[in-house]
């Protein structure tokens, strides 16, 4: 998987070389998480917050809905990372709080006494998880740095990494000589690293090729691409192509779904087709029969546009989500694997629609906002009022449709409505 990387510093999308050098600085947070969603999960590092200087959690809140995203940088407290999974943070990166164990007086935030922070590790892998931990263990020439890696610990990288991976799903390895200075990687630490420890690694600092994205790979690690990727020196959808296990075979299993989860079909891709999917923002798949590139719909037109990609966790699986233009099946089903499940996302698509392009008669066009209001309450009391179970059953499917109309006027999605019961679940 590769991890694209959005570093804000005062509310902006900046790169540093070596955490303190400013190289490139961007305004367009909310566009770059929408374009990286399509090519893997996101890596979103509060600078601020880090280094002391105060926070960006408004901007947070309006990226995190935007894709999967793993967010780090100034995460000192249990709660703080729980409210950020709450918030929709997939996963949480700590990095100086797992290794200080106490501060020395009058140091302020750097100094004191360091080693593997047990008491804290423990009670945030109880509260939140440990498949939801990522442990920073940024490292200069072996020994793990902490404070922006400005302060150095005296902690050995691979005995250190091995003592957190109990408490957590994942590492983020950094190796602070080389960040933000497109040298290329150390494959053996890395190769040292991830022989040392059970838990998934992901790579940062240095990377600068696709030659390298592919031999981290075959380590099984992951990649978080930050200055090679602002500066064009390679591009999310080459490094995608470049993760996989083509090693395996030359031919890997696409899965496609629809964005509720529905699965549409099942075809094969090659390096050439997992290329032109994102380049066109159409599914293509190898055809086997007549072994050539093949687009779902070039003839029929009933395509299937691309949204995102992920990969499984060995990267010889690709799991696309996308928006079927038209039945997917050559026999003219909605699905592959059958007719098409109606779903809350299915019912607010039919409505949109009709209150898009209004027919003569529409029930659903004619509701305003004063009378579908009206008919909320309506349909709210006789819920209340039912009895039995067949009249719970309708009267619950009238609010649904009443408050679905209600929710499609005012441009609130079902998605949103899912991720704050989702939010307060986790809460």
């Amino acid at each position: 998987m590769v991890v694209a990387s959005i570093d804000i510093q005062d509310g902006k999308v900046v790169q540093l070389r070596q955490g303190q050098e400013l190289v490139l600085e961007r305004d367009d947070p909310e566009a770059l998480a929408r374009e990286f969603d399509r090519y893997g999960e996101i890596a979103l590092i509060d600078l601020d917050a880090a280094m002391g200087k105060g926070d960006n959690r408004p901007l947070l809140k309006k990226l995190l809905p935007l894709g999967d995203c793993r967010v780090g940088g100034g995460i000192r407290t249990v709660d703080q990372a729980k409210e950020l999974v709450s918030l929709g943070a997939k996963k949480i990166i700590v990095g100086s709080v797992a290794f200080r164990i106490s501060e020395r007086k009058g140091a302020g935030k750097e100094g004191g006494e360091f080693g593997v922070n047990h008491q804290f590790l423990e009670q945030l892998a109880k509260k939140i998880g440990p498949e939801k931990i990522i442990v920073a263990v940024d490292a200069r020439n072996g020994e793990i740095v902490v404070d922006g890696w400005k302060t150095p610990t005296g902690l050995p990288l691979v005995e250190t990494a091995q003592a957190v991976q109990a408490y957590a799903g994942e590492l983020l390895y950094t190796c602070v000589e080389r960040e933000g200075t497109m040298t290329g990687i150390d494959l053996e630490a890395v190769r040292a690293l991830k022989q040392a420890v059970r838990c998934e690694v992901t790579v940062a600092g240095g990377v600068q090729s696709l030659e390298e994205i592919t031999a981290l790979s075959r380590l099984g690690c992951d990649v978080q691409l930050g200055m090679a990727l602002y500066t064009g020196k390679v591009g999310l959808a080459d490094a995608f192509v470049a993760s996989l296990a083509w090693d395996k075979g030359e031919l890997l299993p696409v899965i496609a779904q629809a964005p509720d989860g529905q699965v549409l079909m099942l075809g094969y891709a090659d390096r050439e087709a997992v290329a032109e999917s994102f380049k066109r923002n159409k599914l293509c798949f190898h055809s086997r029969s007549r072994n050539t590139l093949w687009m779902k719909g070039e003839t029929s037109g009933n395509t299937l546009d691309l949204i995102r990609m992920r990969a499984d966790c060995d990267r010889d699986a690709i799991l696309a989500t996308v928006a079927p233009v038209g039945p997917t099946c050559h026999r003219g089903s909605w699905s592959c694997f059958g007719d098409q499940r109606y779903t809350w996302e299915l019912l607010q698509s039919i409505v949109e629609e009709r209150l898009r392009n209004p027919r003569p008669g529409s029930y659903t066009a004619s509701l305003d906002d004063e009378l579908v209001r009206d008919k909320v309450r309506e349909e709210a009391e006789e819920v209340c009022t039912a009895q039995s179970h067949e009249e719970i059953v309708w009267e619950v499917a009238d609010l649904l449709y009443f408050t679905t109309v209600l929710m499609s006027r005012a441009g609130v999605s079902v998605a949103e409505v899912l991720r704050e019961l989702e939010r307060r679940h986790k809460k």
